[in-house]
């Protein structure tokens, strides 16, 4: 990472790095799978590197990142934008994808997460160091989806499924109960404090979070295994909507805001518009594998949006610098 960020700075951002980066992304998906097409991790080897990620490496990844964030960075224009792009994306899919296609329920949240909620952690902090040097704009989305958008989501998943009771308690205990809103509420809590762990702590926390970022995009392609080509299911229409809101829309939108109402230019400018135009997290993917709902449709988003954003996010590094 910090090699990048110096090649970045000394030569410039250019297209070659942040291809680099989505290739690198890329080859973990293809080895996950290779693994599940020659049957090397067994039966359902996707679900439960899924729970692993989801009980034990992200929310240990989680505290680390929000941890070592700025807090102070969420007041900057920038990160304004990229909260009205959040949810600009989010409002439009829902209207869409309720009135005009039909969807509700858990599947209507999934679709809504799909076409909001950017890869912020595994994908945007990386790519942002191979385009703009740094990767200080993530940080206030980052707070974002994971202080508001998870356990809003959760509760309403939670909801939606029938996983517990709806009585008042239980919704607002839910967010608490969650393993990766208690991995960002400790790490907010030692970020605004200036607390440090010992090492003898921190150092297993590390271990499990640098997980996180390879189990996720492994058990991903071990999901691809046997699965019909993106786009070409009975779900097409919330898919698309989904892949072309987070895609295309969001960063015409953050671009517009940023350039023509906060007056932004240069790095900040293109910070703000490649975090905007960040394919759907991989984390979505694992709360749909946790919920049993909406798994084709988010894994398709995932891919698809992924390889959409690749000529997207390289489009706007050439003109923007």
């Amino acid at each position: 990472m910090t090699r990048a960020a110096g090649a970045a700075q000394e030569g410039g951002p250019g297209v070659g790095a942040v291809l680099t980066g989505f290739a690198t992304l890329a080859v973990i998906v293809v080895l996950g799978y290779l693994l599940g097409r020659f049957e090397v991790l067994g039966k359902d080897a996707d679900l439960v590197l899924s729970r692993l990620t989801f009980f034990a490496a992200t929310p240990a990844l989680m505290f680390l990142t929000v941890a070592g964030a700025d807090v102070t960075d969420i007041f900057s224009a920038g990160a304004l934008v990229n909260v009205v792009t959040v949810a600009v994306a989010a409002l439009v899919y829902v209207v869409v994808a309720r009135f005009l296609l039909g969807r509700r329920g858990a599947e209507l949240t999934l679709g809504t997460l799909s076409a909001s909620y950017v890869n912020a952690g595994n994908l945007g902090i990386p790519i942002l160091v191979f385009a703009v040097g740094d990767a200080a704009a993530i940080a206030p989305i980052l707070l974002l989806q994971l202080l508001v958008m998870v356990p809003v989501s959760f509760t309403v998943l939670d909801l939606q499924t029938g996983r517990r009771g709806t009585s008042l308690g239980h919704v607002l205990l839910t967010p608490v109960r969650n393993p990766l809103v208690i991995g960002v509420a400790l790490g907010l809590l030692f970020s605004v404090t200036g607390w440090r762990l010992p090492d003898l702590v921190l150092a297993p926390i590390e271990m499990v979070g640098a997980m996180a970022v390879p189990t996720m995009l492994v058990a991903f392609g071990l999901s691809l295994r046997g699965s019909p080509l993106p786009g070409t299911g009975a779900g097409r229409g919330p898919l698309w909507l989904a892949v072309g809101l987070k895609t295309l829309l969001a960063p015409a939108v953050a671009y517009v805001l940023a350039w023509k109402v906060m007056g932004l230019s240069g790095s900040d400018l293109l910070g703000t518009v490649v975090v905007a135009a960040l394919p759907t997290a991989q984390n979505v993917f694992v709360y749909a594998m946790r919920y049993g709902r909406a798994v084709p449709l988010v894994r398709d988003t995932v891919l698809l949006s992924t390889l959409v954003c690749i000529p997207v996010v390289v489009a706007f590094a050439g003109a923007l610098t």
